[in-house]
């Protein structure tokens, strides 16, 4: 089992996208004619984020926008080497942690709105700062 894919529901469909495409790394591609505005994006030749425009008419129970925080697993030092450089060239703000008993480092960046993204990798002697 993997994970498939998140979705977010978003105010800001273009900024969200940019920040996926421009500083994640993520692509567009393909997305099935569903009648509302949004955009697949992929990493791998898979579409892992669906992002939905939130200015659609409301569903009672639902609340918009929505997602706690998605996480991606980064590789190696280099890729995540790579990411903190995009971070800090988009003037995106980061913090890092030390994930107890695991070696693993996270990193988080507050996305607006309201959606937090997670990088994990398990690469060792990576750099952790906050920008």
């Amino acid at each position: 089992m993997h994970l498939d894919h998140a979705t977010s529901v978003t105010s800001d469909l273009d900024a969200t996208r940019q920040f996926f495409v421009d500083v994640v790394g993520l692509t567009e591609g393909a997305r099935p004619p569903f009648g509302v505005g949004g955009h697949w994006l992929y990493a791998g030749g898979r579409p892992v984020i669906h992002l939905v425009d939130s200015n659609l008419p409301h569903h009672p129970g639902r609340a918009s926008p929505r997602i706690d925080h998605i996480a991606f697993r980064l590789d190696g030092g280099d890729e995540w080497q790579a990411l903190l450089a995009r971070l800090e060239a988009a003037g995106v703000a980061y913090r890092t942690a030390d994930v107890p008993l695991s070696g693993e480092v996270q990193l988080f960046v507050a996305l607006a709105p309201a959606v937090v993204m997670e990088f994990v990798t398990a690469a060792r002697n990576v750099r952790r700062a906050s920008f």
